[in-house]
């Protein structure tokens, strides 16, 4: 997490408290000369009331306000720069962070199906929506976790980027935060998932990763059975997470049925294979009825024959698990194409028959590239709706 009375390597335009945890800010608040109460007030008006400005802290005096400004300190939320809007809804942002470098996030209005299966609640609102839309909000939110990557799977359109620096704990939660608030969403009211889904590996970060979990789970009031976290399996990453107390729902990258395809589309295999893999994660303890996610990339002619279903069925066979087939996304100049509608169905459905719960998970935003594998921190890129700027009043805190 942040520490407030140390510089941090990385340089901003003003220091942020927001990813600071109630301990920090304690040391900090009395550093000041402010009774120790304050840390508590600053705690949750930046997690709870999730306030974008100083000024907006209206339990703090205006002193002590006036005070942090000449101190240099601001709420440093990350700024939603830009937005691409789909046309299902979909909302793609670029998010700039205090030091100019920029992440994409995605806001899918109604979710994209992913929990389906997955023996939770989110799981029950997709497959019984019994809901009216009038009375509140439902959607999942994308986040991303590094400013580019570093692992390279072949299909990825982030990987073509490479890595630049982790987020902090501030950035990785500020992404949910920003968007929270475009929206003005009513956590406790309003059924909102997370995916840490976007840009970056998780568990190449997984200090800040879990660090922005707890503050989400904690004073932001996302239950951690709404978040779910996908690796493309980062074996040192999933053993420690089975140590957690606090931890959302794991998804693994899967993606080919063999080693052999899938060291050639995901070279990380080279370090850690597929069996090894699948012990770690059969190692982490399971809520009840609830399922580990692996995901699915079907890639045409490459990892989508009945052959290979078979493959996936004899690995997973003594797993709790689900699975999520996603057709393959386009992006430009990548060698791979879409598996045809017919060998999707049958993939499906020899899973479903061996007993394992598969769903094909609906692609949202294909047509700005926010769908699973296309966010590529990019202005360049083509996009089918006007690219529409965010102005300050949009980030206000709910």
């Amino acid at each position: 997490m942040n520490n407030l009375l140390e510089k941090s390597s990385v340089v901003v335009e003003g220091i942020p408290l927001f990813g600071a945890s109630l301990e920090e800010l304690a040391v900090f608040i009395a550093g000041l000369g402010q009774p120790v109460y304050r840390a508590r007030q600053l705690y949750e008006a930046l997690y709870t009331q999730r306030v974008a400005e100083l000024d907006q802290i209206t339990t703090l005096p205006s002193a002590l306000r006036e005070s942090l400004a000449t101190l240099g300190y601001t709420v440093g939320l990350p700024e939603l720069l830009q937005t691409a809007c789909s046309v299902d809804g979909t909302e793609r942002y670029l998010v700039r962070m205090g030091d100019g470098e920029t992440v994409e996030t995605v806001w899918m209005p109604g979710g994209d199906g992913g929990e389906r299966g997955d023996g939770t609640e989110a799981a029950e609102e997709e497959e019984h929506p019994s809901y009216d839309d009038d009375e509140y909000k439902r959607a999942t939110i994308c986040v991303s976790s590094q400013v580019g990557c570093a692992v390279n799977c072949q299909f990825c359109l982030t990987a073509k980027l490479g890595i630049r620096r982790n987020l902090t704990c501030g950035e990785i939660a500020g992404q949910v935060a920003a968007v929270l608030n475009r929206h003005k969403v009513e956590v406790g009211r309003d059924r909102i998932n997370l995916v840490f889904m976007g840009m970056g590996e998780p568990f190449l970060n997984y200090n800040g990763f879990m660090d922005a979990v707890r503050l989400l789970a904690g004073p932001m009031r996302i239950p951690e059975s709404r978040m779910t976290v996908s690796t493309s399996g980062i074996l040192p990453g999933i053993v420690q997470f089975a140590t957690e107390t606090v931890r959302p729902k794991l998804a693994l990258s899967l993606n080919a049925s063999n080693d052999f395809v899938r060291e050639a589309i995901m070279p990380i295999t080279r370090k850690w294979n597929i069996a090894a893999l699948l012990e770690a994660v059969a190692a982490v303890p399971l809520r009840p009825r609830e399922r580990v996610t692996f995901e699915y990339v079907l890639l045409g002619g490459i990892n989508d024959q009945r052959e290979h279903a078979d493959e996936v069925i004899a690995l997973l066979k003594n797993i709790r698990a689900k699975v999520n087939l996603i057709v393959w996304n386009s992006g430009p100049e990548m060698p791979f194409h879409e598996p045809t509608v017919q060998d999707v169905g049958v993939f499906q459905r020899r899973l479903r028959d061996a007993g394992i719960p598969a769903f094909i998970r609906k692609p949202r935003g294909r047509d700005i590239y926010a769908a699973c594998g296309q966010l590529k921190r990019t202005l360049e890129q083509p996009l089918a709706q006007t690219l529409v700027e965010i102005s300050p009043a949009n980030q206000g805190g709910a």
